[in-house]
């Protein structure tokens, strides 16, 4: 192995300068990634299973652009997730409008767009979000279909 070919040295020049990068950035971050948290928390108690019950049940269509909406402002961990679905379901809500919501809940970040524009720009992190929101809406029809020609 030739001296080119020779990793540099931990703790050298240039990996302090990395790291030194790397907490700048993560401080330009942090009140973007904070906000963002914060945002999360209102919005998941402003909308708690009760009230979001009594937006479904007028027509599926409806329902599942509604379920894929609230998902994706309402964005949280899968696992709560998945209690918010059963509770839905439980109360009445359709499948269709249920796994939008999950499948939005979790893919979609309206709540994280500043972020996401900040680390990976405008145009990926819209059309990202647009992509994962018409995925959501068609991965709760096919979900549907594929239930229903199970015996």
């Amino acid at each position: 192995m030739n001296p080119a070919q020779t990793p540099p040295a931990a703790g050298g020049p240039g990996n302090r300068a990395a790291l030194a990068r790397a907490l700048r950035a993560f401080g330009q971050m942090l009140p973007i990634i904070l906000g963002m948290l914060l945002l999360t928390s209102l919005v998941f108690a402003w909308l708690p299973p009760a009230s979001l019950q009594a937006l479904f049940g007028r027509h599926p269509a409806l329902d599942v652009l509604v379920g894929a909406t609230m998902g994706s402002v309402a964005m949280g961990h899968p696992l709560a997730g998945y209690v918010l679905g059963g509770e839905l379901l439980a109360g009445g809500i359709s499948l269709i409008a249920v796994t939008a919501l999950i499948v939005s809940w979790v893919t979609v970040g309206v709540v994280q767009l500043p972020a996401e524009i900040l680390m990976l720009g405008r145009r990926f992190a819209l059309l990202r979000n647009l992509l994962c929101f018409l995925s959501a809406i068609a991965i709760a029809c096919l979900t549907v279909v594929t239930l229903g020609l199970l015996p």
